[in-house]
């Protein structure tokens, strides 16, 4: 390299092997989010938690949206399990794929 060649810009080009390992790592972060709400959800509610309390309000809505479509696919007597499982299936469905989408991405 001579003193008159320009210094290469190290931010100019990102390898397809970096964006990828980027692309799975957000993937990966967006589903442990989703499963951590209803994981604190789950929790919240199983501590009785205040549900008049702000931040347990919002706690319950996340979840109440990222849960819609799995609430009642278990009706059972007890509140309790009621509550783990149909916030629980949705967790780990969302790891499930979440991870799995990630892996499959992070090979490219």
């Amino acid at each position: 390299m001579s003193n008159t060649d320009p210094i290469p810009n190290p931010h100019a080009y990102r390898p397809p092997r970096d964006t990828a390992r980027r692309a799975a790592l957000t993937v990966q972060t967006i589903a442990d989010v989703a499963a951590g709400f209803l994981v604190l959800w789950i929790l919240l509610d199983l501590l009785g938690a205040n549900e008049g309390n702000v931040f347990v309000e919002f706690v319950h809505a996340v979840a109440g949206w990222l849960a819609g479509w799995a609430q009642d696919i278990f009706t059972m007597d007890t509140e309790s399990l009621r509550v783990l499982l149909n916030y629980g299936l949705p967790a780990v469905i969302y790891l499930a794929i979440g991870h799995g989408t990630a892996a499959r991405i992070g090979r490219v």
